[in-house]
This record gives structure tokens, sequence and C-alpha cells, in this order.
């Protein structure tokens, strides 16, 4: 008879690992997170359309991403945009838990107490898209 520890174990070394989000929709918001952090919108519409189309692949449980991408991809200033990028941020982060998702490698999640939402970056360092150039290194990672 097999004791509950040792198919714990076999168990816990069987199971595959969790897999991550997808790289179709992670690197263009990493784009788009840069910019930012330069107080540029520039590469918003293009990136903000790759991340679109990567949610429409992933079917309706990714309905959020592609609603606050569509957003994004339509912001007019910084202001508005740094807006709507915490609205995606939100929807990445919910459909991240929602479906026992990982972050890919190198991806690390921050979050920013003045505004209260959290982002992902590569950056070793706080790069904090809310404020840009004004307050680049508020926030930690979580």
């Amino acid at each position: 008879m097999i004791s509950a520890a040792i198919l714990g174990m076999i168990v816990m070394v069987a199971a595959p690992p969790a897999a991550e989000v997808s790289r179709a929709v992670v690197d263009p918001y990493l784009t788009i997170q840069t910019a930012l952090v330069r107080d540029s919108i520039e590469p918003l519409p293009i990136a903000a359309g790759a991340i679109v189309l990567a949610a429409r692949a992933l079917g309706a449980t990714a309905d959020r991403i592609e609603a606050a991408a569509a957003g994004l991809g339509a912001a007019n200033d910084l202001a508005d945009a740094r807006r709507k990028f915490g609205t995606l941020s939100d929807a990445i982060d919910t459909y991240r838990k929602d479906q026992g998702l990982r972050w890919p490698e190198g991806v690390k999640q921050a979050y920013c107490p003045m505004v209260r939402k959290s982002w992902l970056q590569k950056e070793p360092r706080i790069a904090n898209p809310y404020f840009g150039r004004e307050m680049p290194t508020c926030g930690s990672f979580r």
C-alpha cells in the first residue's frame, strides 16, 4: 500500500508545470509599457492591435483583454493611454489567475501604490508606466 505522503510526491512530480500567459499578448504589452515609461504613445495602435488579435485567438476567456487592448489602441493622449493601460493590465492579470497561468520567463509584476495598479515589465529595476519620467521608480515588485 502506498502512503499518502509518497502518493503526494508522485503527483507533484508527475504534474506538468503551469502554462504561461501567451507571449503574443505579453510581448506587445511590454512594448507599450516601455513606451509609457518614456512618456510616448507612438507604438500604441500597432502593439494594442497585436494584443487584440492575440486575445481573439485565445477565445471568449480573453474577451476582457481584447476589449481593453482595443480601447488602449484608440487612446488620444498620454493620460488617457495610462488609464487604459491600467484596464489592460487588470484584464491580463485576471485572465492569468482565472486560467491558472504563470508569467513568462523574465517577466515580473510590479505595483504602483499611487494609482493602485499593477503592470508587467522585464527590466530588473522598477520602470513605472503610470508616471513615466515624472516618477519612474515609484512602485515595487510583487
